[in-house]
């Protein structure tokens, strides 16, 4: 009679043992543009998304060694798109936070519908627009990138400095192209520049000669064209080198994509530069332009040092805040706010040791010093690009 209560006591055990949930997967969402107007982007966002995922994996994974899992998302460059991808992260993928979208339109759509009311934190890599840090957000939305209001401003400045004191401006109708044009035209004008012709213009026209003619009758030589470059851009830029009805082009970093050197040609882009937001030098960088070189990534390519930080950045929350959702916010400044022990990229071990033993750190990221300000924006620098064979390379370094 023993001898079988100890042989039920045995199987109750074994298959107790064997009922034990294994350790739950961490779910975040990875809001990417795979179509629309940034998707000549996407391919080396995604290897550096992904990159920050699998370097947390093999380095024990978040919180009691649970896997983080980054379900990629795309958002279209579309508010329509980007609402309704966030909306099925949010409720069908329970992800705990998200990381995109690329685009300002589909951002404000995104965190309208989806995040902000499901209280989910979101870190965008690549949204740039001025609107974003108005956002009555309740703290859930942050970049690492920094806002076109100081890139426009930057552009205004530098393009004076380099003698150029008249131009037309054509951009975007949406809350990317509307916001930096409008940074742009307040410090070109009050710096003493002359807009010669400023017009917002449609997505995906078959032609935009009339609009182009327009604004060509103002004198201006230069264009400074705000807009994608793998959709509507192209088209403006091919069409007013085609019909010749401006010799300069300036662009910002929406036009700072593989597509009109390749649809174009390097030889007709002799006169055309575009701006972007650029990486500071330091360890940091160096630390993530060689891993992520080791891991067959293009270092050169727009947004993957963001992306990668805005992915190690989540993770570190999630591990700061044991994985409770209501405290991602204040524990995503806990980990980047200039003080305690430095973490550089890769370094999620020792990051992770730390906050276990309850010590205070700094994560110093691949895009620079992430310091959020209220507003969850970030600090930033720029540089003048122009084409060089098939690729961009820096003309001069921008205030």
């Amino acid at each position: 009679m023993k001898t079988k209560h100890l042989g039920l006591a045995s199987l109750l055990l074994g298959a107790s043992a064997l009922a034990t949930p294994a350790l739950a997967d961490v779910n975040i969402g990875l809001l990417n543009g795979i179509t629309g107007g940034a998707a000549a982007m996407a391919p080396e966002i995604t290897k550096s998304l992904q990159f920050a995922v699998d370097q947390i994996n093999e380095q024990g994974g978040v919180l009691q060694g649970e896997k983080l899992v980054g379900i990629m998302a795309d958002d279209g460059c579309s508010p329509q798109v980007a609402a309704d991808a966030a909306t099925k992260l949010v409720n069908v993928s329970q992800v705990i936070g998200v990381v995109g979208p690329l685009c300002s339109g589909a951002l404000m759509a995104a965190v309208n519908s989806a995040t902000i009311p499901a209280g989910v934190i979101l870190i965008s890599q690549a949204a740039t627009s001025p609107e974003i840090t108005t956002l009555k957000d309740n703290d859930l939305v942050f970049r690492t990138i920094p806002s076109d209001e100081y890139q426009g401003q930057a552009l205004a400045r530098t393009l004076l400095d380099r003698g150029t004191k008249k131009v037309a401006v054509s951009f975007i109708n949406n809350d990317y192209g509307k916001g930096i044009a409008e940074a742009f035209k307040k410090e070109y004008e009050a710096k003493g520049g002359e807009i010669a012709g400023y017009e917002a213009h449609e997505e995906n026209k078959s032609s935009y000669r009339a609009d182009l003619a327009g604004l060509a009758q103002g004198g201006a030589d230069t264009l400074v064209l705000l807009d994608y470059g793998d959709t509507s851009g192209l088209t403006v830029l091919r069409e007013a080198i085609e019909n010749g009805f401006f010799e300069k082009f300036v662009g910002a970093e929406g036009m700072k994509t593989s597509a009109p050197v390749k649809a174009i040609g390097a030889d007709n882009l002799t006169t055309f530069m575009a701006s972007a937001p650029v990486s500071t030098k330091s360890e940091a960088l160096d630390i993530f332009n060689k891993a992520f070189a080791e891991a067959g990534g293009d270092i050169n390519a727009s947004y993957v040092g963001p992306s990668y930080d805005a992915v190690f950045l989540l993770a570190l929350a999630i591990e700061k805040a044991g994985g409770d959702k209501s405290k991602l916010s204040e524990s995503l400044r806990a980990v980047s706010n200039g003080e305690g022990e430095p973490i550089l990229p890769g370094e999620w071990k020792k990051a992770k040791e730390l906050i276990t033993a309850g010590k205070a750190i700094d994560y110093k990221g691949a895009s620079g010093e992430l310091n959020f300000d209220a507003n969850g924006d970030v600090p930033g620098s720029y540089a003048l690009f122009k084409v060089a064979g098939d690729d961009w390379a820096v003309e001069t370094e921008m205030k």
